[in-house]
C-alpha cells in the first residue's frame, strides 16, 4: 500500500472507510491547539489517523504534562495493533496510553480515578446505546466548557444520541469547527446527501442537571 498501514482488515476499502480523512484530522488538530488542551480522551483507535492529529496537537500546545488516553478493546483483535504501533513509531507513546477495555468499562474507571480532560474525540461503537453511554461518562470527565468531538455524525444512531445532549443538557455546536461537507468513502446518505464526518460540541459552563420534568424529546 502506498498510504496507510501495511495490514488492514479483509474488507473492501476498509482503510479509506474507517480512517478519519486528512482534512478532518487537520481541523481536529487545529481545534485542539486553539483550545490549549493538555488532556484528551479518545474512544476508538483503529488505524490511528485521529490519534496522530490529537498527539500532534498536544505536542504543539506543549503543556507541562500532556496526556492522551485512548480506549479501544479491539485494537489487537480487529486491527492487529497497527494503530498503536504507528503511534509508537511516531514517539507519541510517551504521552499516550491505551486502555484495551470496552468504553463502558474504561470511562467509569477514568471517572472514578478523578480524571479531568479538556476534550474528547468519540469514534468507537456506533450503536445508539453505546454512543449514548460514551457521551454520558465523557460529560462527567471533560471539564466545564470543554469540547467533545463526535465522528460519523451522518449515522442516525450517532446523531440521535448527540441530539439528546443538545436538547436537554445544553451542549452547543461549535460553528465553523468543521466547515463544509466531507463525504466518507462510503459515499452519500440515504437521500443522496454527503455524509458529514465530525461535529464539535462545547459543554456548558457551568454544567447543570435539569429537572426530569424539563425533558425534551430528541
Amino acid at each position: 500500500m502506498e498510504e496507510g498501514p501495511a495490514r488492514t482488515r479483509d474488507r473492501e476499502a476498509d482503510f479509506e472507510t474507517v480512517t478519519v480523512p486528512e482534512r478532518d484530522c487537520d481541523l481536529l488538530r487545529d481545534l485542539l491547539i486553539s483550545e490549549g488542551v493538555q488532556t484528551v480522551v479518545e474512544v476508538g483507535l483503529a488505524y490511528a489517523s485521529s490519534a496522530l492529529a490529537i498527539g500532534e496537537a498536544l505536542i504543539t500546545v506543549n503543556r507541562p504534562r500532556p496526556r492522551h488516553i485512548i480506549i479501544d478493546p479491539l485494537q489487537e483483535s480487529a486491527w492487529s495493533n497497527v494503530g498503536w504501533e504507528l503511534l509508537c513509531s511516531a514517539g507519541l507513546d510517551s504521552i499516550a496510553s491505551l486502555m484495551p477495555s470496552p468504553s463502558s468499562i474504561a470511562l467509569p474507571q477514568l471517572l472514578s480515578e478523578g480524571l479531568t480532560a479538556d476534550a474528547a474525540f468519540v469514534d468507537g461503537s456506533h450503536r445508539f446505546h453505546e454512543v449514548f453511554v460514551d457521551l454520558y461518562f465523557l460529560r462527567k470527565i471533560v471539564r466545564r466548557g470543554g469540547l467533545i468531538v463526535v465522528d460519523d455524525d451522518w449515522a442516525p444512531s450517532v446523531r440521535t444520541a448527540v441530539r439528546y445532549y443538545q436538547q436537554n443538557l445544553g451542549w452547543t455546536v461549535i460553528p465553523g469547527a468543521f466547515p463544509g461537507e466531507t463525504a466518507t468513502a462510503a459515499g452519500s446518505g440515504p437521500r443522496g446527501e454527503p455524509r458529514i464526518r465530525c461535529k464539535a460540541l462545547r459543554l456548558p459552563d457551568p454544567s447543570f442537571e435539569p429537572p426530569f420534568e424539563d425533558f425534551h424529546a430528541f
